[in-house]
């Protein structure tokens, strides 16, 4: 499974890609995608848009996972987040990749084991597990928790949401398939 992780924002993109086969990672790539703020809003989420899209067409995920949005107290920042995610999405999306959502508490308990770890703290563990050379950039490091995230967690809960085993969630038969809700 080769995963891409997105950490959406306005100005900065993180965007990480892990290959995972059980438990074993391998570093793909990652980096990060500087949206100019000069640009009318429009175009700035158009940048992210084209950008992630060229990143599914360079590196060929099979699946993604993306940060969900945590609302803040200035209600205008947290809906321009929301517009850079859905610019993510919708590149996703798009590129027929099926979007895994995750929340900051889930990736980070998921790869520090404390859902209120420091950034300091995700950027070493994401080191660590990746066995990189040096210290990913913040938002590249975001991103390929993320990832991280659904490499650890996202198998689990496709069988249990298969199962119907979830709390929540039902199992529904269909010609060919289950669907789950």
């Amino acid at each position: 499974m080769r995963i891409l992780g997105v950490d959406p924002g306005l100005r900065r993109t993180g965007f990480g890609v892990v290959d995972a086969q059980g438990m074993r990672l391998q570093y793909v790539t990652s980096g990060t995608i500087v949206v100019p703020s000069d640009l009318p809003l429009a175009e700035r989420l158009k940048v992210i848009l084209d950008n992630i899209r060229e990143v599914v067409e360079t590196t060929s995920p099979t699946v993604s996972a993306l940060e969900k949005v945590f609302v803040n107290a200035n209600p205008s920042s947290t809906l321009l987040l929301g517009q850079a995610r859905g610019a993510a999405m919708c590149a996703l999306a798009d590129s027929r990749l099926q979007v895994h959502e995750y929340t900051a508490l889930q990736i980070k308990k998921s790869v520090v084991g404390n859902g209120h770890a420091a950034k300091e703290q995700v950027q070493r563990m994401v080191q660590h597990l990746l066995s990189l050379d040096g210290l990913p950039a913040a938002d590249s490091a975001d991103a390929l928790a993320c990832a991280i995230c659904h490499a650890h967690v996202g198998p689990m809960v496709d069988r249990l949401a298969q199962r119907g085993q979830l709390p929540g969630t039902k199992s529904v038969r269909l010609r060919g398939g289950r669907l789950t809700r």
